[in-house]
């Protein structure tokens, strides 16, 4: 009821990151699932690195529920060894984990590398956390056509044509033939189509795939970036920050380019987490240009004229 929302205080709450959760495993779950098995503190322990295993290879969820039956499990047959005296690994390794939980059901995407071009990285909000994803550029010989897969929702595919218009308007400053547009078909691919994907904040990547695409430049090397892109140039803020940002750095990224507007939400973020990270704070597409393209070609450029 419209009515009844307007007077009620609405709270989001976002899911649990990573971090959070494997305190939340330490201090809650593990002595519950110690208690209701017969075990004590000293007989057997999940170190930290182990748990961070479990909860990304076989997880997948906003809360803890399905992390608490993966560590009830592994507590199952640890008191069946103590049970039966044998011998077993008292502190668990990620291999003593997956012995007992089988292979990891769920993977994460890695930084790959800036050898090829129009592929760049990208940082996605979920509901059960940040991710990386890639945006793939290529070029063909036709009549200038752009085709968007991947399982693209609306917004997302008017920021790829945001970026192709962006990019028509200002071919010069990139050392394009304007032509070059009318005579190579553009194809924009986002990753595992099996996930539908949507929102502006994947502007900024397509940006630079496509510039990376028509120019064969290199992509700056462990660089990941989000922001929505308008048709004047400007670079605007996008939510899910904190998500965003662990998921680039458990992915090996250490640059992350940004809207200028997202620093306080960056500067809100436990300086433990953005350890490691350099932030590039941008306010217009020329600057983000500037930075994440590199003046060298990639190995083998395609060769566009």
């Amino acid at each position: 009821n419209p009515a009844l929302l307007d007077r009620m205080e609405v709270i989001n709450l976002s899911g649990y990151i990573v971090e959070e959760k494997i305190e939340i495993a330490r201090k809650h779950l593990i002595p519950k699932q110690f208690e209701n098995h017969g075990l004590v503190r000293n007989q057997f322990s999940i170190p930290p690195k182990t748990l961070e295993f479990i909860i990304e290879g076989y997880t997948r969820e906003s809360g803890v529920r399905q992390l608490d039956k993966q560590i009830a499990k592994l507590v199952r047959v640890v008191a069946r060894h103590i049970g039966f005296e044998d011998d077993f690994e008292k502190t668990l390794s990620k291999a003593g984990a997956q012995e007992i939980l089988g292979s990891p059901r769920f993977t994460r995407d890695k930084y790959d590398d800036n050898r090829y071009a129009g592929v760049v990285t990208g940082l996605a909000w979920t509901p059960t956390g940040g991710e990386i994803l890639f945006i793939e550029t290529s070029l063909s010989k036709g009549e200038g056509k752009l085709t968007m897969t991947g399982n693209l929702g609306d917004v997302m595919k008017e920021s790829a044509m945001l970026a192709l218009e962006y990019l028509k308007s200002h071919a010069e400053g990139l050392d394009l033939d304007p032509d070059l547009f009318r005579r190579y078909n553009v194809h924009v691919h986002v990753p595992e189509g099996a996930n539908p994907k949507d929102g502006p904040s994947a502007g900024v990547a397509m940006m630079i795939s496509m510039a990376s695409a028509f120019t064969q430049r290199k992509v700056r090397g462990r660089m990941a970036m989000t922001g929505e892109i308008t048709l004047r140039g400007k670079i605007l803020p996008v939510g899910g920050i904190k998500e965003k940002i662990l998921a680039a750095k458990r992915a090996g990224i250490t640059d992350i380019a940004i809207s200028q507007e997202n620093r306080k939400d960056v500067e809100e973020i436990n300086s433990i987490y953005r350890e490691g990270l350099r932030f590039r704070y941008l306010t217009e597409i020329s600057e983000l240009l500037e930075f994440a393209l590199l003046k060298t070609k990639v190995e083998k450029p395609m060769a566009i004229g």
